[in-house]
This record gives C-alpha cells, structure tokens and sequence, in this order.
C-alpha cells in the first residue's frame, strides 16, 4: 500500500526512482573481552582488507567525477589502512587486553586523534585527526556488518534519502544517477535546496519522518512541484506523476524558446536576470538557461571541496574560468561565506553558542586576514578576463566595509606595482543581509559600486528565526511587510546614489516575490539558474505600470505575510497572468 508524506517542494520538477538511503548507520558497540584472540585479530583484518578495496573503488570514482586533487583525501586514508603502527597497535591491544576489536579500534583511535589534534604548531598534522576518525568509522562500520553511505559511488538511477544534505554531500551527488532526493529536515532556503536547483534535480525537503518510513530500494517518487512523497506506489500512481513530469517537461521546453531573448516586461523595460552559482561546473546550467549575468559566485565551495585551503593559483583559475566563460557579462563573486552552517574539517573554527550571530563571513575574513588577503589576490587577477563584481558578505557598519575595502585597496596597489594587470571595470559591492545594513542602505550606497540584498539572511536576522530550525520555519517570510519594507529601502537608497541594486537570495526567482521587486524598481534578480527561464517568461507578461502601486500597497497597506501572498494572486488573476 503506498505511503504518502507531504514535505516542502524545494526543487521543481518529478522523480521517480529507487530509494538511497544517505543515512549514517548506528556504530555503537560494547566493549567484550575475547578468548580465541587470533579469530579476532583475523576478523579485524579481514575489516582492513574490505575497508581498503572500499576505500581504492571510491578513490578511483572520485577521481572520474571531482578531480585528482579531490580523490587525494582517500589516498591519505589508504595510508592509514596500510600503516603498520596504526593497525599493529590495534592488533597488540586485541592480543594484550583480550578484547573484541571494535573497543581495541577506538582505543587506538582516539589515541591517535589526540595526539594529531595536539600539535596546535602544525595545521597539516592536526588535519589527520580528521583521516582518523573516517578511516575508523569505515573499519567500525565492516567489524560491526553495517553499511556506510557514499554519495559518489552511486552507480544506478536513484532518489536519495536523508535526514539533512550536508553542503558536501550534495556536491557529490552525480545527476546522471541522482534523479530527485528527499529529507527529514529543511526548507527551500537550505543548502541542500539550493545545490538541487543548481543540479536541476527534483527535491522535497522537510518530511520529518522519510529516513525512518523508506527502506533502500523501495520505489519512490518526489513530487518537487508540489511537496508530496509516495512510497511503494501502485503503477497507476507511476504512470499519474510520469505523466505529470512530462506536462512540466513540456513547459520547460516553452520557456526553453526564451533562452536567447533578454528579459523585458511588457512594456518593454528591461531588468537583468542572472545566475547563482556554486563552482564553474555550474557554468553549464547558467549557459542552458540564457543567463544575462552572474549575480552570485558563492566561494566558499571552492573551499568546501577541498582537503585545504585552495591556494591563490586554484582560485585564479576557477574565477578566470567563470569569467571567460560569460564572454564580457558581469559576474559577481562574493568572498568566503564560511561560517553558521558552512564547516570546514581543516579550519578550527571558534565553538559559538550561535554560530549564525557569530563569526562567520566578512567577520570570519577580517579575522584571518592571510587567508583573506589571498582570495582578493586571486580576484584581482581574475579581473582582468572579465567584468567582475567583489562582493563582500554580512557587512553590518560602514567601519567593517572601509576595513574590507582599505584591505582589497592594499592588495590592488602591490599587484600593480608589480605589473600585474588589473581589469577596467572592476566593481566592489556589498550584500545587504544584516538589518542595521538596509535600514543605513542611503549611507553604505556612497562607499560601494552596487548593492545584492540576501534575502535569505535578511529574512532570518529581520524576523530573529533560524532558517534551519524547522520549529520556527513559519516565520520565514520572504512577504512580511517588515521585511519588504527593508528591500525597498534599500532599492531606494541604491537608485539615489546611482548605484544599481541586485537581489541573490531565494526570494528573487520567488513567483510572488517577484512581481513585488518589479514595482520596487529592483534592477538585478539572480536565482538557481533553473529558475531564469521561468522568470524570465513571467517577467514577459508584466506591464509594469500596471503593478507601480503594487510595492507601496505590500509595504504600507498590507499588515501580513499573508495578505501580500493574496494582493499578488488577486493582482496577478486581475491582470489574466499565469505563470
């Protein structure tokens, strides 16, 4: 009998497929004590035998699908494996204390992380507590006959399921196999929903229950158009959302004739439609779906997907590799955005009892000017095979912003002095994400060339609720007249410095959220780039002196999120518009 979960559609579109379970299996053990000590020790081999072959079949895929550099993180994990002090002390504990080998594995183990995570003097051997402990966890895992999950060696047409998708995780995953996934917990603004729209891959997110209500290999089906989850479903509910898919498919092809035309309204004004992207390997999207720019290049992948910190060279490339490859259109790259739910093994980080007030972004950066300082090196050289916009994330005060630009303004003057060319059209901006920032837009608007306001932090400072905490996920709204309020503030105090005004967060490729930012005058609207042809097709039928009222009535009329999801379905029907 099917079972149906009704979730948050995060990623348009249908999947249908078996289930993977990305689900972290429970290694917890006793400790025994062992009389045949040989059987364990011969058991605890046969662990590292299997581990090894495990570890050589994912290195060697990683190697196929990320890259050498990123394969090299399982290299160092077969170092382990074949280390004879490392398994060798795990054996003598098995032999000397009589024990089974899961507790001689820990032992050891922790051992060795201590001391790995002891050496405060050396960064590159504190890193290997990290090898340690997933090289241990692998070895646990065959000891103890579970199964780990490995997103990169999925091999098979599957929807993957899962409690959370960490931003890693999701990198992984290949959309040639990974037809649509599913989670227990988040929201359309998570990472995970995003890199799904970004992958053009059908997601459902926030279901509570999925890890616990599908088994692998279970046939499941994740309705991204409209939040709903089927387990185990009957042939004619297959064939129903089969053909379901290829009514949206079929609108995709519609908006797909729009992909060289430029995004004008009705009357014939135009408004720039650009693309969020993650690494260049979502240049392929931005050029599919007729980007008009790059609105947001979020960096922080490039140090995500690394086993350290990208060297000034690694960035170079990928930032010069995005910006030829949008042949003279702007590109916005914002700097390093680590911190709040973006980890890194390799970077200790403070412990914050809030995280997302703490240090992170801008903050994190001034903070560590080394690593900041090579990034804007990167960028400046970039600049010169392109249009480039830096932009600097969270800035809160005008102190912060002249600190960031004081410190680009350093780096600009030793490239040059040392030949280094620089590009013409350099722009530096800000995001706008921290209230005390849009309600001061008219003063930070003299210091920088434009403006992107992040919704998606904007709406979660604005109305003091973790946008991760599903608990107070009600109160993300994008329509609450306080937060539009803050937008068109913003708006307005850009266009009176003459400065443009972008927005990068979820909101912009929002279909209620636009009309909205229309009226507001907003002059950049960057999304998933799976959203630009949508937009761009809805902007088509919008006159936009029909809607000039629309943003005042939002903003000072309208008491509600609720009320303004209403006006703009009620303006949108009025004027015969459909999406």
């Amino acid at each position: 009998m099917t079972k149906t979960l009704k979730g948050i559609a995060a990623s348009d579109g249908i999947a249908i497929a078996e289930a993977y379970r990305l689900v972290e299996p429970d290694l917890s053990f006793s400790k025994t004590s062992v009389t045949d000590v040989d059987a364990e020790i011969a058991r605890f081999k046969k662990a590292v035998e299997e581990s090894t072959k495990e570890l050589e079949a994912v290195r060697d895929k990683a190697k196929e699908t990320l890259g050498e550099d990123e394969a090299q993180v399982f290299d160092a994990h077969l170092l382990f494996l074949s280390d004879p002090e490392f398994t060798g002390a795990i054996e003598t504990e098995i032999k000397d204390e009589k024990i089974n080998a899961e507790a001689a594995l820990d032992d050891t183990a922790q051992k060795y992380i201590a001391i790995f995570e002891g050496m405060t003097d050396n960064a590159y051997m504190q890193e290997r507590a990290a090898d340690v402990r997933d090289v241990s966890k692998r070895l646990m895992a065959h000891l103890l006959g579970k199964k780990l999950p490995d997103p990169a060696s999925i091999d098979h047409e599957v929807v993957v399921i899962a409690h959370d998708l960490t931003p890693s995780d999701t990198a992984q995953l290949n959309k040639k196999y990974v037809k649509g996934f599913v989670t227990d917990i988040g929201g359309r603004t998570a990472h995970s929903a995003i890199m799904a729209r970004s992958l053009e891959i059908p997601a459902v997110v926030g279901t509570e229950t999925i890890t616990s209500d599908v088994k692998d290999g279970e046939m499941v089906i994740a309705d991204g158009l409209d939040g709903d989850v089927l387990i185990n479903p009957t042939d004619a509910e297959v064939k129903e959302y089969t053909e379901k898919g290829e009514a949206f498919a079929k609108r995709k092809a519609e908006w797909k004739k729009l992909k060289d035309e430029p995004s004008v309204t009705a009357n014939g004004k135009h408004f720039t439609i650009a693309a969020n992207i993650g690494t260049p390997d979502d240049m392929e999207g931005v050029k599919e779906n007729g980007a008009e720019a790059i609105g947001l290049y979020r960096t922080e992948f490039l140090y995500m997907d690394s086993s350290d910190f990208p060297t000034e060279e690694e960035q170079f490339k990928a930032y010069k590799t995005v910006l030829e490859g949008m042949d003279g259109k702007q590109v916005v790259i914002r700097t390093c955005d680590i911190g709040g739910d973006k980890h890194l093994d390799y970077w200790d980080l403070p412990e914050e009892m809030n995280p997302f007030l703490g240090v992170r972004a801008i903050r994190l950066s001034m903070q560590n000017p080394d690593i900041f300082r090579t990034q804007l090196r990167a960028l400046l050289r970039a600049s010169a095979y392109g249009k480039l916009g830096i932009m600097f994330p969270m800035i809160g005060t005008l102190d912060e912003l002249r600190k960031a630009k004081k410190i680009l303004a350093e780096e600009k003057a030793d490239l040059v002095k040392k030949g280094v060319k620089i590009g013409d059209d350099l722009q530096v901006g800000m995001m706008i994400e921290v209230p005390a920032a849009a309600v001061l837009a008219d003063q930070f608007a003299k210091e920088v060339d434009f403006f992107s306001i992040g919704t998606n932090d904007l709406i979660q400072y604005t109305m003091a609720a973790d946008r991760g905490n599903d608990n107070v996920s009600y109160l993300y709204q994008p329509y609450n007249p306080s937060v539009l309020r803050l937008i068109k503030h913003t708006i307005d105090g850009a266009h009176e410095n003459g400065i443009w005004c972008g927005m990068c967060g979820e909101a912009a490729g929002d279909d209620i959220m636009f009309p909205i930012l229309l009226s507001m005058g907003l002059d950049e609207y960057s999304m998933s780039a799976t959203s630009i042809l949508r937009i761009r097709s809805l902007m088509k039928k919008i006159n936009t002196e029909d809607i000039k009222e629309l943003a005042n009535e939002a903003c000072d009329v309208s008491e509600t999120y609720e009320e303004n999801k209403k006006l703009v379905e009620e303006t949108m029907k009025k004027l015969n518009i459909k999406d």
